[in-house]
């Protein structure tokens, strides 16, 4: 490929950049849809990097985590690199430690922003909804932004919208487990309903399924395991951005559809067939 040819592909490229509207999600606006984790790091050292190889500017830190004035904190990681924080209620059981999670993290880090979460047990991490339901109505009471995690169920994901969640946030599969979107319809039906964001959380494992979350409709990714844990955490960030862009990206360009017959890319008339024609009459002679 000619340097030309380059130049003209890298222009494309950020012409999208800069006419894509941004994700805009109470009050925050995103050019990044890939939103990332911070647990399971091994170092801060390579968080920081794969934070930035990312490229996601909002990130989630669980409140139980959160230590004032320590050396090298999460926090500052943030701040030096200009990402917002997105601090979530991990390890919360019942609405109740939830909502005081919420109001001390508001009180700590000065934002309205939350991720809720509210596990059901310990085996399977998944939400418990009943509570979940009772934390996001008094959360929203309280005028926080609430990004809910969830299950994939679409009446639970339509109920939270309803009760003002900012964004609602399906699981793919259990957290941590890296087992991709097991039910990929049920995401398509949640976000063909919801009129808020719909931001894949939990359980993608590649870049590939990172992809997948966006071109079923999901408006971003949240992960965390799949890049912290990764053999090279740094090169997975960078995989994962990809992947969501290009998921983005191929959303946005509409793939054809599928079809139960083959399909020729190029037609069958013309200079070949009439050649194969000609020395089909030969052979007759």
């Amino acid at each position: 490929m000619s340097a030309q040819a380059n130049e003209t592909g890298a222009a494309s490229e950020l012409t999208r950049e800069l006419t894509r509207e941004p994700l805009r999600i109470g009050g925050l606006e995103l050019n990044s849809r890939l939103i990332m984790g911070t647990g399971g790091a091994t170092s801060m050292d390579t968080l920081e990097r794969a934070l930035v190889a990312s490229g996601t500017e909002l990130t989630t830190v669980a409140m139980r985590r959160f230590t004032p004035g320590t050396k090298q904190s999460v926090f500052e990681i943030l701040q030096r690199n200009n990402i917002a924080a997105l601090p979530n209620t991990a390890g919360c059981y019942t609405a109740r430690d939830s909502v005081l999670t919420a109001q001390l993290a508001r009180e700590a880090l000065e934002t309205n922003l939350l991720k809720l979460e509210v596990i059901a047990d310990e085996d399977t991490l998944l939400p418990d909804p009943v509570e979940l339901v009772a934390a996001a109505e008094q959360l929203v009471a309280d005028d926080f932004v609430v990004f809910a995690y969830t299950n994939d169920d679409p009446a639970l994901a339509k109920r939270l919208e309803d009760l003002g969640c900012a964004a609602v946030m399906p699981a793919g599969s259990p957290i941590g487990t890296g087992l991709g979107i097991l039910n990929p319809h049920n995401i398509e039906l949640i976000v063909d309903r919801a009129n808020v964001p719909i931001i894949l959380d939990a359980g993608i494992g590649t870049a590939s399924e990172a992809a997948q979350a966006m071109e079923l409709g999901c408006d971003a990714v949240l992960l965390a395991s799949a890049v912290t844990r990764a053999h090279d955490p740094v090169g997975m960030a960078t995989a994962m951005r990809f992947g969501v862009e290009a998921g983005l990206t191929a959303r946005e360009s509409g793939r054809i559809p599928r079809r139960r017959l083959a399909q020729a890319s190029s037609s069958f008339e013309g200079i070949i067939t009439e050649r194969v024609s000609g020395a089909r009459e030969q052979d007759s002679l």
